[in-house]
């Protein structure tokens, strides 16, 4: 009776063991498309913060672009610029070529010119646009090596969608510490008092 009870867990237990092999196997052949989509959605978050920075850069008096709450702290012009810049340099470490002429040193500081600023925005965003719609699935999964073992040209478009939001926020701090409120809220408070005066 033993005998055949542990004979029985033995073949209980490779017929598991090949279950689970088979199971593991299936799943590493996994051929069926992604539920996120991660071109697109960059794609529409980096449109979102492109609006959002230009409204502010239009919406900052013209003597407040120099602001900056502390010496060792960029002033608008340079947060808007920075955005701007970063996304040359960002999208650079996945081998996509900077403009001509381009100077990460010097770029930040190089106008406080509002025109010029929200002129910078528009060009590094068409770039932008131009860099991630040329890339394929199989791009976004392209190893970079010289980035960490695992890391991939997917990662660098997260980080240069994470990286838009943090000076987004921070630009919107610099906006309500000198009294501005972003111009999208203004909108959304007009809607808000138009709906409660229909009821």
């Amino acid at each position: 009776m033993r005998k055949m009870f542990l004979a029985a867990f033995v073949i209980s237990l490779a017929m598991s063991a090949g279950t689970i092999n088979a199971l593991a196997q299936d799943a590493a052949a996994d051929h069926t498309a992604p539920s996120y989509d991660l071109k697109a959605q960059s794609l529409q978050d980096l449109e979102g913060v492109q609006k959002k920075m230009v409204a502010l850069a239009n919406a900052v008096p013209a003597d407040k672009l120099t602001w900056r709450p502390s010496p060792d702290s960029r002033s608008f012009a340079e947060v808007f610029l920075h955005v701007s810049g970063e996304r040359y340099q960002i999208l650079a470490l996945m081998g996509t070529p900077q403009p001509a002429g381009f100077d990460g040193k010097t770029y930040e500081k190089s106008t406080t010119d509002r025109a010029q600023i929200v002129e910078e925005l528009n060009k590094s965003w068409e770039f932008t646009k131009t860099a991630i719609n040329g890339m394929t699935n199989a791009d976004f999964a392209k190893l970079l090596p010289k980035l960490g073992p695992q890391a991939n040209a997917g990662d660098v478009i997260y980080i240069l969608v994470a990286d838009a939001h943090e000076h987004l926020g921070q630009s919107i701090a610099y906006a309500r510490e000198n009294g501005i409120v972003p111009p999208w809220t203004i909108e959304a408070q007009k809607r808000a008092a138009e709906k409660k005066d229909q009821k």
